[in-house]
């Protein structure tokens, strides 16, 4: 006999609401700009999704993430040089992002059994792997065109702390205050 398994109508209900809300911070984080990218407050609904809903939400909300970036112009620069190389990075970053910390919050938890200690985890993993993801693009699409940009300066300098660092650095500390947080308010409410 096949297993199924069904998601519950509260978890959908959830997702919905995420996932409203990944679309909403994506285009608002549009117009909030550090250096020549914008600032993301999406990956913490993706992490709080992923902790809260599961993998699999975690991995649409991340989907959904890619999707709006592509939508909203923040990949244009990327896309006048390498259409299918910025589609491929911008939904496989989005994507693996949410299903990778939606693996690590549930392998996480399962060890410790500590939902707070999971969410950081999972926090710390989805910004990890969404700006890993985005530099693996930059090196295998978009090199030559980034090597320009450097204007003559060490390319990985460049991408470290023009294109990525600042906002790393941003993404993960906004991802570890406030996902536990959320989680666990979510949590206290559900009680």
């Amino acid at each position: 006999m096949e297993k199924t398994t069904k998601m519950s109508t509260k978890t959908l209900v959830m997702g919905a609401v995420l996932t409203a809300l990944v679309i909403l911070l994506q285009y608002m984080g549009s117009f909030v700009k550090f250096g020549p990218f914008s600032i993301s407050l999406v990956l913490i609904p993706i992490v709080i999704g992923a902790a809260t809903c599961g993998v699999k939400i975690g991995g649409w909300l991340g989907f959904v993430f890619g999707v709006v970036v592509l939508l909203s112009g923040d990949a244009a620069a990327f896309l006048a040089v390498n259409v299918w190389g910025t589609i491929i990075t911008v939904l496989a970053k989005g994507t693996l992002c949410g299903l990778l910390a939606g693996l690590t919050f549930k392998g996480v938890n399962a060890l410790s059994k500590n939902t707070f200690f999971a969410t950081v985890a999972a926090a710390v993993v989805c910004p990890l792997v969404n700006t890993g993801i985005f530099r693996i693009g930059c090196f295998l699409f978009f090199m030559e065109t980034i090597t320009q940009w450097a204007g003559g300066s060490d390319v990985g300098h460049f991408i470290i702390f023009v294109l990525v660092g600042g906002n790393f650095l941003f993404e993960l500390g906004a991802n570890i205050v406030f996902s536990p947080a959320i989680v666990q308010i979510m949590k206290a409410v559900r009680r």
